[in-house]
């Protein structure tokens, strides 16, 4: 049965009382786990145990793998999530923390009912405030009691045409002038995952969150990625006279490669960095096999994003979160949140988040807050959303 199959034959399986024996499975022990990401075709960076470990290292989240598969046989299934303990945002099983999807790798409809069946108790019974699913691919007829909470735009691109013909599918003005200009500039692209790329990263990191009136990211959260992944992340840095003014950080599963974060100097953006920078990506990407540039999702309100990533040539498609049980479930739509927020703080109380950062106040206050006050709501904010 195909995934796509299965999630609309799900309807079906609701009233049925007996139901498969669920098991748990340590992603970072069990070698099953990486066996079975390598064999599954929906797999992805988000589901190994190099980036569980970074979000258990970083932000204390311990990951759980349930499946139907019995103790010391192949796995043949499998959703992972992680346990998010928040005063703020409440105790929650969420599949994954700061991953843009996480597919349940699930391909009978009577094993995902199961699967769900099995979650649901254990959230009733450890008092887990719900249930989040992240999945790539759309579900048809999803369990009973899962509703969406959050939609987002996707972007994919398609690396196997030659790159001739990638290229001419870059949008003319917005992409492929830019990339030459980068090149007459004599742009350089540094690559690789060193504490010297990390920290030119983390400082336009800074500079962008600032401007977007947001804090940045812990930085050991990216010190964990690189620490973990390996040579599955790659930092590239474009630089104008030894200057970092754009960076972007990727990873890779497979023969996917996979844009995460982004940042840069708005000083020089009239050099192309950013555009220089994703197109040394997909090139190398295509060196080492990748068929599929992930290039993450969007809000709907972003249209600035959306935009540059409709300008790669890549594919737009819809990205929806799930939620269990659905009465917690609230579609996230343009206006719903104050704009400064863009997703990162939608369940934390107005209480702790002050006036200054909700109101449009926030734009004449971050230009002057000191860098070491960013960083600090960043380590305190964080690990609460997830």
């Amino acid at each position: 049965m195909t995934h796509s199959s299965w999630s609309a034959g799900l309807g079906h399986m609701e009233n049925r009382t007996i139901r498969a024996a669920v098991y748990q499975v340590d992603p970072y022990r069990d070698p099953r786990w990486a066996a079975f990401l390598q064999g599954h075709p929906l797999a992805s960076v988000f589901h190994t145990p190099g980036w569980l470990e970074a979000l258990r290292r970083t932000y204390g989240y311990e990951a759980v793998a349930y499946t139907t598969t019995p103790p010391g046989i192949e796995l043949t299934n499998g959703i992972v999530v992680c346990r998010v303990y928040s005063p703020i945002t409440g105790r929650r099983l969420v599949s994954l923390p700061f991953s843009d999807h996480c597919e349940p790798l699930v391909e009978r409809a009577e094993d995902f009912a199961s699967l769900i069946h099995s979650l649901e108790l254990d959230r009733i019974s450890e008092r887990w405030k719900y249930l989040e699913l992240r999945p790539r691919t759309a579900l048809a007829v999803p369990p009973r009691g899962l509703e969406p909470a959050q939609t987002y735009y996707f972007h994919c691109a398609d690396l196997t045409p030659a790159s001739e013909d990638i290229f001419r599918r870059l949008h003319k003005n917005s992409t492929q002038q830019p990339i030459r200009r980068a090149e007459r500039e004599g742009l350089i692209c540094e690559e690789g995952r060193s504490e010297a790329l990390l920290d030119k990263f983390y400082q336009l990191l800074i500079r962008t969150r600032r401007r977007q009136h947001l804090p940045p990211h812990p930085r050991v959260w990216f010190h964990n990625l690189a620490d973990c992944l390996g040579d599955k992340i790659t930092f590239r840095i474009a630089s104008k006279t030894g200057h970092p003014i754009a960076s972007i950080v990727t990873l890779s599963f497979k023969d996917v490669l996979v844009y995460k974060y982004g940042c840069s100097d708005e000083r020089f953006h009239n050099l192309g960095g950013m555009q220089f920078l994703f197109w040394n990506a997909l090139q190398e990407g295509k060196r080492n096999g990748a068929r599929e540039f992930d290039l993450g999702r969007a809000d709907y309100d972003n249209s600035g994003l959306i935009t540059f990533k409709d300008r790669l040539g890549a594919v737009r498609s819809q990205l929806t979160y799930w939620r269990y049980p659905g009465r917690l479930a609230a579609i996230i739509t343009p206006g719903w949140r104050p704009k400064m927020a863009k997703g990162i703080f939608p369940y934390i109380p107005d209480s702790l988040l002050t006036a200054a950062w909700r109101t449009k106040a926030a734009k004449g206050i971050f230009p002057y807050i000191p860098d070491s006050l960013l960083i600090a709501a960043g380590n305190l904010f964080y690990k609460h959303i997830g």
